[in-house]
């Protein structure tokens, strides 16, 4: 039976194979092409890119970002210096199996894609050093030592167990790290595969002396955050990037891209273009028609059900309780004043078994059942673990029920939201909104932010029971202005070289001529350029009003 099926699993993959070949023979071309019109001018100062965490093979959105900045770097005389990974993790983030931590790495895959993407290029590989590295002494660790771990380095300490955990969280789909053996290789083989980058690209920093710039996938991912924490220790500029508000688009910054710094000044204000351009946007997304990383959430987008309604009905009022995926909420700076997400809805939880007239809607994120990416400690869990969805007052929404939160919004008294952005649309709306958690609009006055948990608990006690809730006008203007230039100014569109891929989240190439890559033809080029080799802001001047 198994023989007489070969042929249709072989058949059915060949579609995938195809697309696969496709793809690196045009990346291949576009490579070598690259190679042949660059010429680096004698004297500048080389620039090195690292990305080790966004792909295995074909292109992730984030793959082909610093892929197409290393090429337009090249294309006008700027030294690049890839520094690869050849086998050089014993783990790493997209190899490793959450549901087997033992399974060995698919590396050949990598190593392909490697050859094809950086054909024509100089590049430095690393290769995994066991024999260098303190595994006896991880042995002995359980996981809150191993969170706590600290390496001697060049009189210092490196806090590697601080800077792989967002690392552990995320490959294995969690927050909470259960202290078992699985878990605690896990993290073992993350934080000695960090320390082998650190030497690796310690003896590359010795090389190449003095780089103008290191440019990095966000710097959160525990490859690039380990070679983020020795640039900056060395006194080097560290860029990262990651994906942006708009459609093929990315975020690139000096700071780290994951906390969003947005260098937005009170002088930027929105005419009456602008606040045109804005309304036209937050219909689509009202509607929506939208998507992030290349992920479009809502398929569709269904209105509330007369079930909804009827039962609403009884209440006094609806607040609603949007949450997020384990991504979202695993960097550090997310958490303010609450340990996690999961602590937070604790809180509420309390709150929620003493406020019966009030109807409370907890929204599972869509993102918790992406395929490959499903979250293994999900709001849905906690729910059923905590009974919640049992209560009278409670209605929980799941992840694949395409409910629109805007008509929500629209009927609550105000929003309750950790970090999410649609806390930021709400605030448009004119709803008040409670936030949590840090958000990428926490800075710019948008919505409600308290200074810690008890002003947070009071704030929120106020709402339930003040005889009216608003929100404050410089909430909604902030919130218009912020959005705005994320969207328009601070997100650098890559549209005219890629287009979305069958594959979600990954992307191909379009046809473009090599000219297409120079600041002089391309308005996100000429930001890039300006950013990287003059110390400007990554943003799209022309976007400004």
């Amino acid at each position: 039976m198994k023989l007489l099926s070969l042929p249709g699993r072989l058949f059915r993959r060949l579609p995938t194979a195809y697309r696969t070949l496709r793809l690196d023979w045009r990346t291949l071309r576009l490579a070598l092409a690259v190679s042949r019109r660059s010429r680096a001018d004698e004297g500048r100062r080389p620039v090195i890119c690292f990305n080790a965490s966004t792909r295995i093979r074909g292109h992730s959105l984030n793959a082909a970002f610093s892929l197409l900045t290393s090429w337009a770097l090249r294309l006008q005389g700027t030294p690049i210096i890839h520094f690869v990974c050849r086998r050089g993790m014993s783990r790493c983030l997209q190899g490793s199996d959450e549901e087997d931590v033992y399974r060995p790495l698919p590396c050949s895959l990598c190593l392909r894609q490697s050859w094809v993407n950086f054909a024509g290029s100089e590049r430095v590989d690393f290769t995994f050093k066991r024999q260098n590295l303190p595994a006896a002494r991880l042995e002995v660790l359980d996981v809150p030592a191993l969170m706590e771990y600290e390496h001697p380095f060049e009189n210092t300490l490196v806090p590697v167990g601080a800077l792989v955990l967002p690392s552990v969280r995320w490959r294995l789909r969690r927050f909470t790290l259960a202290d078992d053996e699985p878990t605690r290789f896990l993290y073992r083989e993350f934080i000695l595969s960090a320390l082998n980058i650190l030497g690796e690209f310690k003896a590359l920093l010795e090389r190449v002396k003095d780089p103008q710039a290191i440019i990095l996938f966000n710097g959160q991912t525990f490859p690039e955050a380990i070679v983020r924490w020795l640039g900056l220790h060395k006194g080097l500029r560290v860029i990262t990037h990651e994906v942006s508000f708009a459609p093929l688009s990315a975020f690139f910054t000096d700071g780290e891209a994951t906390a969003w710094p947005m260098p937005m000044g009170e002088d930027f204000q929105l005419g009456p273009q602008e606040n045109a351009r804005l309304d036209a946007l937050m219909q689509d997304r009202f509607e929506g028609k939208f998507s992030m990383a290349g992920i479009r959430f809502f398929p569709e987008m269904r209105g509330l059900n007369e079930a909804f309604l009827k039962k609403a009905a009884g209440f006094k009022q609806i607040v609603p309780v949007f949450t997020n995926v384990i991504f979202d909420t695993s960097q550090q700076h997310s958490n303010a004043f609450f340990a996690n997400m999961f602590t937070w809805l604790e809180a509420l939880l309390q709150v929620i078994r003493l406020r019966p007239e009030t109807l409370f809607v907890i929204r599972a994120h869509p993102d918790e059942i992406r395929p490959g990416k499903s979250s293994r400690e999900s709001v849905a869990m906690w729910v059923r673990r905590t009974g919640a969805d049992r209560l009278p007052n409670v209605v929980f929404v799941p992840p694949e029920e395409y409910i629109s939160s805007y008509e929500l919004i629209r009927r609550s008294r105000f929003i309750l939201i950790y970090n999410s952005t649609v806390g930021l649309e709400a605030s448009i709306m004119g709803k008040p909104v409670l936030a949590a958690g840090r958000g990428r609009s926490s800075d710019f006055d948008t919505m409600y932010f308290p200074e810690d948990q008890a002003a947070y608990l009071q704030q929120l006690e106020a709402f339930l029971t003040d005889g009216e809730v608003t929100a404050r006008p410089e909430h909604i203007r902030n919130a218009r202005r912020f959005f705005y230039f994320h969207y328009f100014i601070a997100s650098l569109p890559f549209g005219e070289y890629i287009r979305p891929a069958e594959l979600r989240g990954f992307v191909k190439w379009r046809r473009f001529d090599l000219g297409a890559l120079s600041a002089s033809a391309s308005p996100t080029m000429r930001a890039l350029m300006d950013g990287i080799l003059d110390g400007g802001d990554f943003m799209l001047r022309d976007a400004r009003p």
